[in-house]
C-alpha cells in the first residue's frame, strides 16, 4: 500500500521508526539516529519472502527472492557493510524469539 501522501504531524520528544530495504545506504544513512540491524539466514530469508509473495508472484515467488532480491542484498551487504553501521544486531530467525547478537 502506498502510504506516500500521508502526513502526520511530529512533536517534540516523538520518536520516528523507519523500516526500509537498504535504509543504512551512505547517502541517507546519516539521517538515522539508532539504527538496528535484523540478522536472518539468507535460506530462511529467501524461503520467508517466497511463502509470502506466493499469491502474487506464484511459482516465482521462490526464484525472485533468490535471484533478485538475495542478489541485491548481497550487493547491499557487501558495498554499504550496513550490520557494520548497525546500534544493535538482532537475530530475528524466530518470531517469537529475537535475541540480541554482537555486532562484528
Amino acid at each position: 500500500m502506498d502510504h506516500s501522501a500521508v502526513t502526520v504531524p511530529l512533536f517534540a520528544g516523538s520518536v520516528l521508526i523507519v523500516d526500509g530495504v537498504f535504509a543504512f545506504r551512505p547517502e541517507i544513512d546519516g539521517y538515522w539516529d539508532f539504527r538496528v540491524w535484523l540478522h536472518i539466514d539468507e535460506e530462511l530469508s529467501v524461503a520467508r519472502g517466497a511463502a509470502r509473495d506466493r499469491d502474487w508472484a506464484g511459482s516465482d515467488a521462490e526464484s525472485l527472492h533468490r535471484d533478485r532480491y538475495l542478489a541485491a542484498e548481497r550487493v547491499y551487504r557487501r558495498e554499504a557493510g550496513p550490520r557494520s553501521r548497525a546500534d544493535v544486531v538482532v537475530d530475528n530467525s524466530d518470531f517469537a524469539r529475537p535475541y540480541l547478537l554482537t555486532k562484528d
